[in-house]
């Protein structure tokens, strides 16, 4: 295979890749938000079946996770899992990923001294004035290094989606590496995951500095 026929692969490759990333930050970001808000919860029920979910998201495999989310529905219920494939990773990216930024949310949020709430209380401003005006801004400046660990590390993860056939870059440079015997695709597929984290770690950068005028 000539070199330019394996880049034009792995560049398709990586497409796949960016949609299993983007849909998983659409995804986790919003209902990690959901999750810390559930976990923050006065009802203790509803409060332990939250902690419950974060342990088991991030005490397992996230491979194993996939697995489960694929044959999952074939194996308990007897259900068709064709063309489920996409849907599957996707579903299991959201799902783990969305209990560690819940748990990223929840140490950004409980960071904030008592004092700032008490203070907005004094001021006259309503509890929502105060989380959006007061608060969020803070929190939002704490975590995004966190978030940008995660972010990065999403990125790596995504080549995990192998583990179900998917064609993402990853996938392909293991073939292409098979049939041509050739440790050049995984050079390539390294440089790939190289610029695309550059990229992301220059974006998160950039909000950062947008956020520097709250030191």
């Amino acid at each position: 295979m000539a070199f330019s026929t394996m880049l034009s692969t792995m560049a398709q490759g990586m497409l796949r890749t960016c949609a299993i990333f983007v849909l998983t930050i659409l995804f986790s970001m919003p209902l990690g938000m959901v999750v810390m808000l559930l976990r923050r919860s006065r009802i203790k029920p509803v409060q332990w079946i939250v902690k419950i979910y974060i342990a088991i998201m991030r005490g397992t495999p996230l491979m194993l996770q996939l697995l489960a989310w694929y044959f999952g529905p074939y194996y308990l219920f007897g259900w068709s899992i064709r063309g489920y494939r996409f849907t599957a990773i996707i579903l299991g990216f959201t799902m783990n990923y969305a209990a560690y930024f819940a748990e990223i949310y929840r140490g950004g949020i409980e960071s904030i001294p008592d004092g700032q709430y008490e203070a907005a209380d004094v001021l006259g401003y309503s509890r929502s004035q105060t989380f959006f005006k007061i608060v969020l801004p803070q929190v939002i400046k704490r975590i995004l290094p966190s978030i940008t660990n995660e972010v990065i590390t999403l990125v790596k993860d995504t080549s995990l989606a192998f583990a179900l056939a998917y064609n993402e870059m990853f996938a392909l440079a293991k073939q292409i590496a098979a049939s041509q015997t050739s440790f050049t695709p995984y050079i390539v597929a390294g440089v790939f995951y190289f610029i695309a984290n550059y990229a992301v770690a220059f974006a998160m950068e950039r909000i950062e500095k947008a956020f520097s005028y709250y030191r």
